[in-house]
């Protein structure tokens, strides 16, 4: 079976969202152009041949909503993590005084791990979430993914999870649970190797592929759209 003929299985009740986003529906009332800053790593900027999700997503909320303008600007960059992230913040973030941001974060913690400390995630998440509340958007998280590379070192991505889990329930914001989606695609029969991770990735297997990306963006798109009812 191809990507393009492949079952996707969304799993609302996995990655459905805890909270509303007040500033994305409130913008959605009355604005014909929003922003949303997609920030993070290669998940988030792309890697080899795989569209990433910011496009992805972009397409899908602008066919949802008619007539207005929705960009989803890409401020990804391979290899960094959250205290690189947070670095960029001021310019990439704020300066464009987006609706919504989507923080993805977690997996260069595991899969660069000599260059990170745990408790260093830990503490750029709390202070970037600190300084992103004082604003007028709404933020969600993005998690790890579940690629050979990630599972690899299962006891570290445990506990960079948990920490990113931590920091949004401290912070009240939404997770996209990417990492718990994907888990239960293998339960299903996904395989990790052949199904999630992009075959092209021979060098570092980390990077998901065209199917899981096609179909965590659309698991995403619902879950926005979902916490957007019925204020949209």
């Amino acid at each position: 079976m191809n990507d393009t003929s492949r079952r996707c299985t969304t799993h609302p009740e996995i990655v459905g969202f805890k909270y509303p986003l007040p500033n994305l529906a409130e913008a959605l009332k009355k604005q014909r152009k929003i922003k949303i800053v997609a920030i993070g790593s290669s998940s988030t900027a792309g890697a080899l041949n795989v569209v990433p999700f910011p496009p992805r997503l972009e397409l899908a909320l602008r066919k949802q909503f008619y007539g207005r303008i929705i960009d989803v600007l890409n401020r990804g960059i391979g290899g960094q993590e959250a205290p690189e992230e947070i670095s960029r913040f001021e310019c990439d973030v704020i300066a464009e005084e987006p609706a919504l941001v989507i923080w993805q974060v977690g997996s260069n913690a595991v899969f660069h791990n000599k260059d990170h400390n745990p408790d260093d995630i830990t503490a750029a998440l709390d202070a970037g979430l600190g300084w992103l509340a004082s604003r007028p958007m709404d933020v969600v998280l993005m998690d790890l993914q579940r690629t050979t590379a990630i599972v690899g070192n299962m006891p570290l991505a445990t506990n960079i999870e948990n920490r990113v889990l931590a920091a949004a329930d401290k912070a009240r914001v939404n997770v996209f649970k990417r990492w718990a989606l994907m888990e239960q695609w293998v339960k299903e029969g996904s395989d990790v190797d052949k199904d999630l991770t992009d075959p092209e990735d021979t060098d570092n297997h980390l990077h998901m592929s065209d199917w899981a990306t096609r179909c965590a963006t659309q698991a995403l798109f619902e879950a926005i759209n979902a916490a957007l009812q019925p204020a949209a």
